[in-house]
């Protein structure tokens, strides 16, 4: 017979196992800024056997003090938002240690200390895209933080593999392999999009999702490399394009150890996110959501609204700078993107960048984190 622990585990998919750290549903919960993805989303996800992700991206927007001393406010901000998932988190359905981390991303100045916070806090895990984070190994050195780039094609799998490998003798916990109908910054040039059928109109349509599963084998390749090297089992989790059912059947298919949803739970009671916001998800129809070019330099996918509309006819004054980029000049960008996210997560939808995944139009109801997972992952 099979203990209590085992029994509770038992479902449709195999637990996902990161080293030390085991979920009940193989299901991450993509970390989406600013605003929208923290302690309260987090802290449901975990609970509801999954992994919640956090995003340090302007974290501490609702700090008094946040556009005085924004690194200040946000630093804060992650150890108070990390404390309060946990305790959302507690009475977890599995009974396992509910997991909890933080996604942040390269392209964020002073990464380093934003990663090094995270860590000292105790977040189980960091996720980090929008760049390759060669230097992550570092900022978590002597605690037990796992570490997960996000990558999107076999050559960027590689390049981070082999640099982590030479540099700091060890490889990835975990890889997240993001495809081109995510939502948010993209690790794709236009080129790219355009040829995967992923900035169309249409996209349900013209997405050609064979060739894209063809790249996800060969990410998949390139990993097992490093498994073989290392003698251990390094868990590649799928995300974009991950909304339904037979979506996360269809990525598991795959050979995939998980998917990372960010869409579906946006959509959910607890997300941060105030209802304006999730109703715009709701609202969308398919030809409403496109590749915008942000402030960043790299392509995103955004609902458009008036907002957009305005800052491709015109430049927006920009009369503060909240030092949120690494590489980012006032002087030369269209918008200020801490702007125009804090805008969105303050409910102000039509002045604001409204990022999604390419499935918003199939949001169609509020719903709990709770039915999602069932949903997802339940027989």
């Amino acid at each position: 017979m099979k203990d209590l622990g085992e029994c509770k585990l038992m479902g449709k998919y195999n637990p996902l196992r990161i080293g030390d750290l085991v979920v009940k549903n193989p299901v991450i919960q993509g970390g989406m800024g600013v605003g929208i993805s923290l302690s309260g989303l987090a802290g449901a996800v975990a609970k509801a056997g999954g992994i919640g992700i956090i995003s340090t991206a302007q974290i501490g927007f609702q700090d008094p003090q946040f556009e005085a001393d924004p690194e200040k406010a946000n630093l804060s901000a992650i150890i108070t938002e990390l404390k309060k998932a946990r305790k959302i988190a507690e009475s977890n359905i599995s009974g396992l240690k509910p997991v909890l981390g933080f996604n942040i991303m390269v392209a964020t100045k002073n990464y380093a200390k934003y990663a090094r916070t995270a860590a000292q806090a105790g977040a189980d895990i960091i996720i980090s895209g929008a760049g390759l984070p060669i230097n992550l190994p570092e900022y978590v050195k002597g605690s037990r933080t796992k570490i997960a780039p996000i990558v999107s094609s076999a050559k960027s799998a590689s390049v981070i593999c082999r640099m982590w490998d030479r540099k700091y003798h060890r490889s990835p916990d975990m890889v997240v392999i993001e495809g081109p109908l995510a939502g948010g910054h993209l690790g794709f040039s236009r080129e790219d999009l355009i040829e995967y059928g992923a900035d169309t109109a249409d996209v349900p349509s013209t997405y050609r999702q064979a060739s894209y599963d063809e790249e996800i084998h060969k990410i998949k390749e390139v990993i097992s490399q490093y498994e073989k090297k290392y003698n251990c089992k390094i868990p590649v989790v799928s995300a974009g394009g991950v909304f339904s059912r037979e979506d996360m059947e269809h990525h598991m298919g795959l050979g995939v150890d998980g998917v990372q949803v960010g869409t579906r739970f946006v959509t959910t009671r607890e997300c941060d996110a105030p209802l304006s916001y999730k109703q715009s998800y709701i609202n969308a129809k398919k030809e409403d959501i496109i590749i915008v070019k942000s402030p960043v330099g790299m392509p995103g996918r955004a609902i458009k609204n008036p907002f957009m509309e305005k800052v491709l006819r015109e430049k927006e004054k920009i009369s503060h700078c909240f030092c949120c980029l690494e590489h980012c000049n006032p002087a030369e960008i269209p918008y200020c993107i801490t702007k125009a996210l804090i805008r969105a997560a303050k409910g102000q939808v039509e002045d604001a960048l409204l990022f999604c995944g390419a499935n918003a139009y199939r949001c169609h109801r509020i719903e709990t984190v709770e039915e999602v997972m069932a949903d997802l992952c339940e027989e």
